[in-house]
């Protein structure tokens, strides 16, 4: 099946070259222009990937960011001309997986998507023996890998598909501490150097989901001047 992209750009001109160009490497595109009306062309489309502009008119991409993450776990990559820190990190906490920097290169933008689409139609994660499991636990949680459900006793955890990765690749291997760039080659499918704000700002926003106290981690880690690990208790 071909991969949908849903491109939500206010730029006349980007948002023509995007529709003219992705078909060229084997994806299908819908295009919307503003962002009032993106959240029902995104149901009206059900698209595999958004890329979504953060400045559009009416509505912005942090708000029609949001707005999707309350109903649907698709990877959204953010696309900004804001190259503040603290932007960043806005337009990462509402729920984008991603972002690239306008201008952006074509290369990495194919790159960025196409680890994206993988991340979420790739097999279940196998044990280190090679087997995959149906479930496993990390701390009070219980992770169901075949339905992609994360359950605390009788209470359902809700986390996107990459959240749900995160969390897995680390309960997969609970002595290891992962380094924020063998989380990113693990769960972001990246093979090259890559912005490690992505792994912080996520690693924060699943604590916000698991954890009694987020400012005190218990099921996921900080192993300071090193990265993140399964916590043991």
């Amino acid at each position: 099946m071909t991969p949908k992209i849903l491109v939500v750009e206010d730029e006349d001109e980007l948002r023509e070259l995007l529709s003219l160009r992705l078909p060229t490497f084997g994806y299908q595109v819908i295009t919307c222009g503003d962002g009032a009306s993106a959240l029902q062309v995104f149901k009206d489309s059900e698209p595999d990937l958004i890329l979504l502009d953060w400045q559009l008119p009416g509505k912005n991409g942090i708000e029609v960011c949001k707005e999707i993450r309350e109903i649907s776990g698709v990877p959204i990559i953010m696309v900004t001309a804001r190259t503040d820190s603290d932007d960043l990190d806005t337009g990462l906490r509402a729920g984008a997986d991603d972002y690239v920097e306008k201008p952006f290169d074509e290369g990495k933008l194919l790159a960025r998507i196409r680890a994206a689409i993988k991340r979420t139609s790739r097999a279940p994660l196998t044990n280190t023996d090679g087997e995959s499991e149906d479930v496993v636990r990390i701390g009070p949680l219980l992770l169901d890998v075949v339905g992609h459900e994360v359950r605390r006793g009788d209470e359902k955890v809700s986390l996107t598909p990459l959240e749900f990765t995160l969390l897995l690749t680390l309960a997969r291997k609970p002595k290891k501490v992962f380094s924020r760039e063998e989380l990113l080659e693990n769960v972001w499918n990246y093979s090259y150097k890559a912005d490690t704000r992505l792994v912080n700002v996520h690693i924060q926003r699943l604590r916000s989901k698991i954890e009694d106290d987020p400012d005190n981690p218990k099921i996921v880690t900080t192993v300071r001047g090193v990265g993140y690990k399964a916590g043991t208790n």
